[in-house]
């Protein structure tokens, strides 16, 4: 069921001069703050002219983005807001199809727009197939006997969906047949928390909350590839999230204890961990790393914790390029880049959303070239190469320091 009635307002954003706006879930004061009302997920279009979150209770909501452009209040009905009512908690959601990077992109076309899909991943394990732009609900998906916790469509073009669940087990569904074709991936011992798909489609990885396990697997096969691991930890801890650079070079995973969060850097081609950044803080138990994400151009990767909105990292550095002022109330629960930079959004535990004016820096010659090199070429084909080491070790990644704190900054320093 798809609905254009209000159901969000628009708030101007507070004295912090990173947050952009902000959009907030109208509600019966009876439901605020209770359990149902969080925003899992976040996405936006592949081409950025849309963004959907889950706003509590069963509700999806879809606005053309950016939010106060001409196009998007101009009266065309394609354009209008949206929401869709899925009868369950929705946990995960994400657009698709995705072109492949660096295709053309196609003109906005009446016919062509109707591919647009949105996907989304309920409590009850059923995934709900919908046309963005009529809001008509396609078909549902069958299989999953746990909640559905994180969809990813490869950046393929391909009808390909890839979702992962709290019943142990990644589904690959092809949704040119409907769903009917699809491979089961089963490893996992306990609820796998997220997945992430490798840009060249050759990979899947994905991480258990209470197993701790990064798994890789094969999305060409279909077959488990390998468990990452690096070293045995002595402190209990839970994975919360992953994703693969835009490269495909690097996989980031992100785990916690009660006294710290981490941020581990893998090679994924050879299991190798790269670097780790700590951070530690003296309120035990109370500051959770809930996901994290590259930028489009690789040079930073966004952090949703607890005790602040949004942290952003550029790997290898100390400390971090910007960061939101601490707020222990911040309920930061995930985080998506529009498609080309520049902001970040987050959702939050009360279902709201906020949108942050993210650091955009101009890519240097030689991370251009590494990026373009490490798209189509594997750590193991680099590293037979006659180059010098010092490239070698660019090229690889193995220039990083191994490991890095984040160097908590005073008021002052925030952003």
């Amino acid at each position: 069921m798809c609905s254009t009635a209000n159901s969000a307002e628009l708030r101007p954003p507070p004295s912090d001069t990173t947050l952009i706006l902000e959009l907030k879930t109208r509600r019966p004061p009876s439901l605020e703050g209770r359990a149902g009302c969080e925003a899992w997920s976040v996405d936006f279009s592949p081409d950025g002219a849309w963004f959907a979150w889950s706003m509590g209770h069963g509700m999806v909501w879809v606005v053309a983005w950016p939010l106060d452009s001409e196009d998007s209040q101009g009266g065309q009905t394609d354009r209008e807001d949206k929401s869709f009512s899925c009868g369950h908690p929705v946990w995960g959601l994400a657009f698709g199809p995705r072109p492949p990077k660096g295709s053309a992109p196609r003109p906005p076309t009446r016919g062509s727009s109707t591919r647009l899909l949105l996907a989304t991943g309920l409590e009850n394990g059923v995934i709900k197939i919908w046309n963005v732009l009529t809001g008509d609900a396609v078909f549902d998906l069958h299989g999953h006997e746990g909640v559905v916790r994180d969809l990813v469509f490869p950046q393929n073009g391909s009808m390909t969906l890839i979702s992962s669940s709290r019943d142990k087990t990644l589904r690959i569904w092809d949704l040119a047949h409907k769903g009917k074709r699809v491979q089961v991936l089963s490893g996992h011992k306990d609820w796998i928390s997220c997945c992430s798909v490798s840009p060249d489609c050759s990979m899947i990885a994905s991480v258990g909350r209470f197993d701790r396990m990064v798994c890789l697997w094969s999305l060409r096969s279909y077959t488990f590839i390998r468990n990452l691991t690096g070293g045995i930890r002595k402190t209990l801890y839970l994975l919360s999230s992953c994703d693969f650079s835009p490269d495909g070079a690097l996989l980031a995973t992100a785990a916690f204890s009660g006294s710290s969060w981490w941020i581990d850097l893998w090679d994924p081609y050879t299991a190798e961990k790269l670097a780790t950044l700590v951070d530690y803080f003296d309120d035990y138990g109370q500051n959770q790393i809930s996901a994290i994400q590259f930028s489009p151009s690789g040079q930073h990767l966004a952090i949703v914790t607890d005790d602040r909105a949004l942290r952003i990292w550029e790997p290898g550095k100390r400390g971090m390029v910007m960061q939101t002022k601490a707020d222990r109330d911040s309920n930061g629960l995930c985080c998506d880049y529009h498609p080309q930079g520049g902001v970040v959004a987050t959702g939050t535990r009360d279902g709201h959303v906020r949108f942050w004016r993210a650091p955009v820096k101009v890519p240097s010659l030689s991370h251009l070239c590494r990026s373009i090199l490490r798209h189509s070429v594997s750590t193991h084909q680099i590293e037979p190469l006659p180059l010098p080491k010092r490239i070698l070790q660019f090229l690889t990644y193995r220039n990083i320091p191994d490991h890095l704190k984040t160097c908590c900054s005073s008021e002052d320093d925030d952003w």
